[in-house]
């Protein structure tokens, strides 16, 4: 992950540039320049699936539209207070900063855990693209509980898009950004005209009416689990856990002047995270109302959830290519990321070479329906693992002088395996992922509790190592 966080593929700023050093003075941008980053990264694939499992968990209104509203902004806020505010008093990535406390050996961890992940969520988008391409060879969809490929027709044009995919992202980032900037106000639009239109096919003329769409609430679909106002509220917050308690923004705003550039966020949070996600979950309660889906329900079987076809109902050709593009947003700069990471393990192999790599696994990945037909319970996943190592971060730079322990320690004392890092992240991983397993608890519940846990016990662990 040598670069990985710094060509976020948000961030137009970095280029690459001040990966060991502070971003300097002259580098500066005010929060408007990060506006459109957050807008654009958090309208994209991810959005046209998440909004419609919502719906498949029995959300109600209130839980749906209150408890995104709430935890969206605990999101916002996590932004504002935590990451903008350690970003920009040392101006550091990720990668730098935490191999500063940690020590290069566990980084390369670090490193693994996260090309794997984001191959994965790649993966997954390659599915919402597949969805839509499929829709003129008349190709079946992947069911809610399908887990792997349904037909040669499925594993050829998944195949086709993660080659094309790749091939785009291992020509730089240069390329990724300049695709990603020009396609990411169509799907703002599209997912707008979609929500405006599916409200039109549900005949909803007034709020009340709105509100009654989702009303009580429901039992969840064959496979998933019920959604209650908890839930939304937690899952939500931490739908981006990575990011902003996780630290991995730190490299978006080290280039701020100030920390109010962290309310920018909201334009992410409350366009992609709130709107489209809303849109795309009216999109599948017009589906729902359809013969085919109530045919799936009577048999006692989940209707599919299937970008491509939900978005042409509503808006035709144009939501095809909205999804086809959604997807692509996501899964290219992801597999750029990824190929980063693992570079830091491979230095040998040039980048283009490890995103080649990175694409031929999310490629694979995207072949298994279930990665995309799950992704409330991967994302969850994906946060639980990363967003402890932020608090190592978070705990030491505001709590290193009243613990008595030395900043930057694997720096100062020349480690290349921080133990006090290694032990506080394990035994936080896993005495609440067995608290998960064992109780079956929602993982969003227990990444709050793992975040403050691990920062918690790397403080204890830095005083008696360091004593030592």
């Amino acid at each position: 992950m040598s670069q990985h966080d710094i060509e976020h593929d948000i961030e137009e700023l970095a280029g690459g540039e001040f990966e060991r050093t502070p971003v300097p003075k002259s580098r500066l941008k005010g929060w408007k320049s990060f506006i459109g980053m957050y807008a654009g990264e958090h309208a994209a694939g991810t959005e046209f699936m998440i909004g419609p499992l919502f719906l498949t968990a029995g959300v109600s209104a209130f839980d749906l539209i209150v408890g995104l509203l709430i935890g969206n902004l605990l999101a916002v806020l996590s932004w504002r207070f935590l990451t903008a505010e350690i970003a920009i008093k040392n101006r550091l990535t990720l990668y730098y900063q935490l191999e500063k406390i940690c020590g290069k050996k566990l980084v390369t961890g670090y490193n693994l855990a996260n090309g794997i992940l984001f191959c994965f969520l790649a993966g997954a988008m390659i599915t919402v693209s597949a969805t839509a391409v499929g829709i003129p060879f008349d190709m079946p969809m992947p069911k809610l509980t399908d887990t792997i490929p349904n037909g040669l027709t499925w594993v050829i044009i998944v195949i086709l898009i993660g080659a094309v995919i790749s091939i785009i992202a291992a020509r730089g980032y240069d390329t990724v950004t300049k695709a990603a900037n020009w396609m990411s106000p169509i799907i703002v639009l599209a997912f707008v005209a979609a929500g405006v239109v599916a409200l039109k096919q549900l005949g909803v003329s007034s709020f009340s009416e709105f509100w009654d769409i989702w009303g009580e609430g429901s039992e969840p679909f064959p496979g998933q689990i019920k959604f209650t106002f908890w839930h939304v509220v937690i899952w939500s917050w931490f739908a981006n856990a990575a990011m902003h308690v996780g630290m991995s923004d730190l490299s978006v705003f080290r280039f701020a002047k100030e920390a109010k550039a962290g309310w920018a966020t909201a334009a992410g949070m409350y366009v992609g995270h709130y709107m489209a996600w809303i849109a795309a979950a009216l999109l599948y309660a017009v589906y729902l109302k359809s013969p085919e889906a109530q045919a799936f329900l009577s048999n006692g079987d989940a209707p599919p959830v299937a970008p491509g076809p939900l978005a042409n109902n509503a808006i035709g050709i144009f939501g095809i290519i909205a999804v086809v593009l959604a997807g692509w947003t996501t899964a290219n700069p992801t597999i750029y990321r990824a190929g980063l990471a693992f570079q830091a393990i491979l230095p040998k192999l040039s980048t283009a070479k490890v995103t080649i790599l990175a694409g031929t696994v999310a490629t694979i990945a995207g072949l298994f329906p279930a990665f995309a037909m799950k992704l409330l319970g991967f994302v969850a996943l994906y946060g639980f693992i990363l967003a402890p190592f932020g608090a190592i971060i978070v705990f030491e730079h505001f709590f290193h002088k009243k613990a008595g322990i030395i900043k930057n320690y694997a720096q100062e004392a020349n480690l290349s395996f921080n133990k006090s890092v290694f032990w506080a992240w394990a035994i936080s991983f896993g005495l609440f992922y067995f608290i998960s397993l064992q109780f079956d608890v929602f993982l969003s519940f227990v990444t709050l509790p793992a975040w403050l846990l691990c920062g918690a016990l790397f403080l204890v662990f830095s005083k008696y190592f360091q004593r030592r």
